[in-house]
Order: C-alpha cells, then sequence, then structure tokens
C-alpha cells in the first residue's frame, strides 16, 4: 500500500472512532426505527451500542437517499449489526475495534486464532469474527420475515444478491 493510501485509510479509520465516541441518535432516528422494526426486531437494535444504532442508521439513510425502498432490505441495514452483542447482551467494547482492524490488515492468521479460542478476553473475537451469521440467528429467533434473514445470511456469506450488493455497498459507506 502507499504511503497516501495509508494515511488515506489511516484518516478514515480516526474518523470512524470518532463518529463511534460522539455517536447519538435523535428523537425522530427513534422512532423511525420504532417505524420500520417489528418489536421483537426493536429489541434487537436497542440492545446494540449507540455507535453500532448509529452505524445501522447511516447504512439505512444511505440506502434511502440511493433509492433503495425495499423494506426488508432497509430492516436488514438496522439489524445487520445486532449480532455484535453477545449471547449476555455485552456488546464488543470499542476498543478492540482497533485491534481487528490491525490483526485482519497485518495478522489475518492471529485474528482467526483468537476467534477460535474466543474465551476469556479473546470472545470479542468469536462474537465479531460470526457476528454476521448470529445477526441472521438473531433476527430469525426474533420472528423476522424469512426474506429479510436470507437477506443477512447471504450478506455474512458474501453470497452476491441485488439486496447484499446494496447493503454492502451502503456499509462500505459508513
Amino acid at each position: 500500500m502507499s504511503y497516501w493510501a495509508s494515511a488515506v485509510s489511516m484518516l478514515y479509520r480516526l474518523r470512524q472512532l470518532a463518529a463511534a465516541l460522539t455517536a447519538r441518535l435523535a428523537p425522530d432516528d427513534r422512532a423511525l426505527v420504532a417505524r420500520t422494526l417489528a418489536p421483537a426486531e426493536l429489541r434487537l437494535f436497542e440492545r446494540m451500542p449507540r455507535h453500532d444504532q448509529r452505524h445501522c442508521l447511516d447504512v439505512y439513510h444511505t440506502l434511502r437517499a440511493a433509492g433503495h425502498d425495499d423494506p426488508l432490505l432497509l430492516r436488514a441495514a438496522l439489524l445487520h449489526d445486532c449480532g455484535k452483542v453477545d449471547d449476555d447482551g455485552r456488546p464488543i467494547p470499542l476498543l478492540y475495534y482497533g485491534v481487528f482492524v490491525v490483526l485482519l490488515r497485518l495478522l489475518p492468521g492471529l485474528y482467526r486464532a483468537a476467534a477460535r479460542h474466543g474465551r476469556g478476553p479473546l470472545r470479542p473475537f468469536a462474537v465479531h469474527a460470526a457476528h454476521d451469521e448470529r445477526s441472521a440467528a438473531m433476527a430469525e429467533r426474533a420472528g423476522s420475515p424469512a426474506a429479510l434473514v436470507c437477506i443477512l445470511r447471504d450478506y455474512g456469506a458474501r453470497r452476491a444478491t441485488p439486496q447484499t450488493l446494496a447493503l454492502g455497498w451502503a456499509d462500505q459507506q459508513n
């Protein structure tokens, strides 16, 4: 990677950190989520930390701004990271995200080993590595429509469908 590409990547990550630390949801945001999600899905959204809620809302708004109006795709946008909360309701501590980025870039084998071990202080690695499938499973248990669960499963499995391509593009923007 060139010096400039590295600098741009670092600035992008710093912007993400600043956004996570200052994430806010306005009453209008909360009302939109409550109108969009079914009650059990809303509980999944509300379990996420504020920075993940803000990110999911930003993905939703990016899709809307691009002209996407498929209600299931938009609900999937709001739920695509709900699996980052573990089975005991604990979110991944924000500090770990920097470690994930560094390891995935420089030492992916170490990241995978930590995710496989996944106990104690390595538990966030296991949750992060499996969050896509966890999100789909949690939505399914919450009674989400099968087509919405399919979008989340396909997205996690990197299967290219019109919905997963749109969700991936919007996710990358935020």
